[in-house]
C-alpha cells in the first residue's frame, strides 16, 4: 500500500514544478506583453545563419580577406535587426478570449482569440492544445477561431495560449504564454433514445383548430376566404383558427434507462426537441429540479444543469 502511494508522487511532484514554472514565465490575458514575458528561441535556419557568420569571420580573420569580413558583419547585422523587429512584432500585444455560446461533448468547438495593438502587427501565430491560427493585426485588432476538441460533458478548463512569431526572416521565434482561468461548459451530447415516445414536441402549434369565421378585411390570406359563404350569402367572411395549447411537461431523469451519462444525453436531446417545438418543460435530476418554462433561456438553464450534473454509479440500467 505504501508502494502505491509514493509511486505517482514523482510525476504529480513534476507536474506541479512545471505548472509553478510556466506560471512565472507567462503573461496575463488581457494585458499588454511585457517584454520580460518575451522569449526568443532560435531556429535552425536562425542556428545555420549563426555559423555562417562564424565561419566567414574566421575565414577573414585567417587569410586577411576585406570581403569575408565584410559579408560577415553584413550578415550579422542583418540578423540582429531581424532579431529586433520580431521583438518589437509581439512587445505590447493585448490578448483576449471570445468564449464559445455553446459545446457540445463528442464534438469541438470554436475558441474565439482577439489580438489588439496601437500598431500593425504581421505574421502572429497562436497555439492551443494543438490547434493553431495565424493572425494579422490591423486597424488595431485581429481574430481567429482556434478548434478545440471537447471529448466529455461538464466543466473543461481551456489551455493556456502560446503566441509567436518568426517575421521577418524566421532567425528566431519570439514566445508568449499567456495564462488564464478562463473555463468552458460543455453540454451532454444530444442523444435520442432506443425506443422513442411517440410524440416529445408539443402538439402542433400551428393555427390548425377551426374557431369561427368573421368579416373580411384587407390583407387577409385568399386561402382562408370562406368562398362557399361567399357564394351564398355574398358576404365575404375569412375563417379564423385557434392554435392549440402547448404542451407542459416534465423531463425525468429517473424515467430514462440506461447508464448516468446515457440519461444525461437522453434528457439533452429531449430539452432541445421540446425547444423547438416551443413547449413549456421542467427538469428532474436527483437533487436538481428545474421549474418549468420554455424559451431560450428555459434552454440555457436545462442544458446547463445536466451539464453540470455529478453523474455517478448510484443508479443503474433499468
Amino acid at each position: 500500500m505504501s508502494v502505491a502511494t509514493v509511486a505517482p508522487s514523482g510525476p504529480r511532484r513534476h507536474g506541479r514544478l512545471r505548472h509553478w514554472w510556466l506560471r512565472r514565465l507567462a503573461a496575463s490575458i488581457e494585458t499588454p506583453l511585457p517584454q520580460r514575458r518575451l522569449f526568443l528561441i532560435p531556429t535552425r535556419f536562425g542556428l545555420g545563419w549563426a555559423v555562417l557568420v562564424v565561419v566567414l569571420l574566421l575565414f577573414g580573420i585567417n587569410y586577411q580577406n576585406s570581403l569575408a569580413y565584410g559579408l560577415a558583419f553584413w550578415l550579422f547585422s542583418v540578423g540582429v535587426v531581424a532579431l529586433l523587429r520580431g521583438w518589437l512584432n509581439l512587445l505590447g500585444v493585448i490578448p483576449g478570449l471570445r468564449l464559445p455560446r455553446e459545446a457540445f461533448a463528442g464534438g469541438e468547438t470554436r475558441l474565439g482569440v482577439v489580438l489588439k495593438a496601437r500598431r500593425e502587427r504581421t505574421a502572429l501565430e497562436l497555439q492551443c492544445d494543438g490547434a493553431r491560427g495565424r493572425v494579422d493585426i490591423v486597424d488595431g485588432q485581429g481574430d481567429t477561431e482556434l478548434a478545440l476538441p471537447t471529448p466529455r460533458r461538464g466543466v473543461q478548463v481551456l489551455p493556456w495560449l502560446r503566441l509567436e512569431t518568426r517575421w521577418p526572416l524566421g532567425l528566431v521565434r519570439v514566445v508568449a504564454w499567456v495564462r488564464h482561468d478562463a473555463e468552458l461548459l460543455v453540454w451532454p451530447q444530444p442523444r435520442e433514445e432506443d425506443e422513442p415516445a411517440v410524440h416529445h414536441g408539443g402538439v402542433g402549434l400551428e393555427a390548425s383548430d377551426f374557431a369561427g369565421l368573421r368579416r373580411f378585411q384587407p390583407g387577409d390570406s385568399p386561402g382562408r376566404v370562406a368562398w362557399k359563404q361567399w357564394s351564398r350569402t355574398g358576404v365575404l367572411a375569412t375563417k379564423v383558427f385557434s392554435v392549440p395549447p402547448r404542451q407542459q411537461l416534465w423531463l425525468d431523469y429517473d424515467a430514462c434507462r440506461g447508464d448516468p451519462e446515457r440519461r444525461l444525453s437522453v434528457l439533452c436531446a429531449r430539452v432541445l426537441a421540446h425547444h423547438r417545438a416551443g413547449d413549456r418543460y421542467g427538469l428532474r435530476l436527483p437533487g436538481v429540479t428545474l421549474a418549468q418554462g420554455e424559451g431560450e433561456a428555459q434552454r440555457r438553464r436545462a442544458l446547463d444543469a445536466l451539464a453540470r450534473f455529478p453523474a455517478t454509479g448510484d443508479k443503474g440500467d433499468r
